[in-house]
């Protein structure tokens, strides 16, 4: 009996043994699980510029450690998209990216299938509830743009008309006349009288729509950098007035992760606040923004 129950002993010691040599432990967060198989999954949004679009010169490279369903770090550009690739290389690792719809990932319950989102996330509470935030990276004025040859001159004239946005933005809740989830001195305006929301995938599609003669919606709602970017790229588009209401922007984190993530918002936080005192963020701001918005209004 001694006989048998020390082979059963020897026969363990060699099986933890192969087991301890030929695989690894298992992670014990997602910043460890991370670092273990080299590579950061970062959903973004691929038609949002200048914050991230396509890069259509991008070629994915043959020893990427991307998932094939995921994108490399040239495929994108934009704001957004090397504010990721500094956390990236903050952590030593490649940085890929996942495209969920907006709504997707501002519901929360990921499925473990990105590890962070670096997409223009403004901080509500309603948000907070299924999701996490790092200190916020930039900000940004939130206004109403209509087509340049709509006839209005100011927001009082959109009474009672039908407005796009992004669904499941901010956007779309000012227009619903909805709780913001802000600080009230970061809400400028009302929503004129009667609005009414018109839903799309992307805020940026209700620009894309108007300059293809779309007629169910007189404007649309979105951040005043894509707004500018319209103009830049030629569509007839223009501000209507001032800014509505300003957002705090922010790295997203879901709650119900399988493995812990805080030890990687952690590091977010002390990356983005680096960034922010040695002028890192600024400079990428200027680069896409022509400038600065990584300041907090006053």
């Amino acid at each position: 009996m001694k006989k048998l129950l020390l082979t059963a002993s020897l026969l363990l010691i060699v099986v933890l043994g192969l087991s301890s040599c030929g695989g690894k432990a298992q992670a014990k967060d997602v910043l460890g699980d991370i670092k273990q198989r080299g590579y950061i999954v970062v959903s973004t949004d691929p038609n949002y510029a200048p914050q991230s679009s396509l890069n259509t010169e991008g070629k994915r490279a043959a020893d990427s450690k991307c998932p094939s369903d995921a994108l490399t770090a040239v495929e994108l550009q934009g704001f957004d998209v090397d504010v990721a690739h500094a956390i990236g290389d903050a952590l030593g690792v490649e940085t890929c990216f996942a495209t969920p719809g907006w709504d997707t990932i501002t519901a929360g319950n990921w499925a473990n299938k990105w590890d962070v989102s670096v997409g223009s996330m403004t901080i509500t509470t309603d948000r907070q509830k299924v999701l996490n935030f790092s200190v916020p990276y930039y900000y940004t004025p939130a206004v109403v743009a209509v087509g340049k040859d709509s006839g209005l001159k100011s927001l009082d004239e959109l009474a009672g008309k039908p407005l796009c946005a992004g669904v499941s933005t901010t956007y779309e809740t000012w227009i619903n006349n909805g709780d913001l989830g802000l600080p009230a001195t970061s809400i400028y305006a009302k929503v004129p009288a009667g609005a009414t929301s018109v839903p799309l995938e992307s805020d940026q599609e209700c620009a894309q729509a108007i300059a293809a003669g779309r007629t169910d919606f007189v404007g649309y709602v979105t951040s005043q950098t894509v707004v500018n970017a319209n103009i830049a790229a030629g569509l007839p588009v223009m501000q209507l007035g001032s800014p509505v209401y300003s957002e705090d922007l922010a790295a997203a984190f879901d709650k119900s992760s399988t493995l812990p993530n805080d030890t990687l918002r952690a590091e977010i936080d002390k990356l983005f606040t680096a960034m922010h005192s040695d002028g890192r963020l600024s400079e990428i701001s200027k680069k896409w923004f022509s400038e600065d918005l990584t300041q907090a209004p006053k």
